[in-house]
């Protein structure tokens, strides 16, 4: 067994796991199905409702050192985040598709530089065919971006859009945010991913 694997899990309310009724979101699950694979595994959600990548930008580095860097154990970070970056005040997104790419660029680089990092994708918003047609474009974006720096991302927007579970999950929750059986979708997609696996197996 892997004796205490730290993961930090930054992000916004999907990361926070926000209308489960289970309380587990998807970073809960993938957690336990790690200790149910023999890994030992500390999860630390640090996942903030309406939080766009400037929000978790600014908010990172102290949150992330203030439970990682502990001598002898295993770490790591996983960053998701996107939807709000999307959402539109005032007829202008909250923050345009260049400066979440900059800001993924450098939180990326910041954490890959200490631990093994990898990247959710957002996931998509049925309520607002337009807002959802930003995510998924911004999740292409962010892809290509991790491409280049060669860490693993998980593009999850087009899987769950077209997976029934998520839409009725959503339809049940507050039409943004899915109940237990959505993040159980989600969570399934992180979970057969192999660099998440490769992650957290012993």
């Amino acid at each position: 067994m892997i004796h205490d694997l730290r993961i930090c899990f930054v992000g916004d309310s999907f990361v926070a796991g926000a209308g489960d009724e289970t309380a587990l979101g998807w970073v809960g699950r993938v957690t336990a199905a790690a200790w149910n694979r023999g890994v030992a595994l500390t999860a630390y959600n640090l996942g903030v409702r309406r939080d766009t990548s400037a929000d978790v930008r600014r908010r990172m580095k102290a949150e992330v050192l203030a439970r990682l860097l502990q001598a002898g154990d295993a770490q790591a970070m996983v960053l998701s985040f996107g939807v709000n970056d999307c959402t539109h005040e005032d007829e202008m997104p909250r923050v345009p598709p260049e400066a979440t790419e900059e800001n993924a660029a450098a939180m990326l680089g910041w954490a890959a530089a200490r631990w093994p990092v990898l990247m959710i994708g957002p996931p998509p918003v049925l309520d607002d065919a337009a807002h959802d047609a930003r995510v998924a474009a911004l999740s292409v974006r962010l892809e290509a971006l991790c491409a280049t720096m060669r860490l693993p991302y998980l593009p999850v927007h087009a899987p769950l859009a077209a997976s029934s579970a998520w839409r009725n999950a959503v339809g049940r929750g507050d039409g943004v945010h899915p109940d237990g059986a959505g993040y159980a979708a989600l969570a399934g997609l992180v979970e057969g991913w192999q660099p998440w696996r490769a992650l957290t197996t012993t």
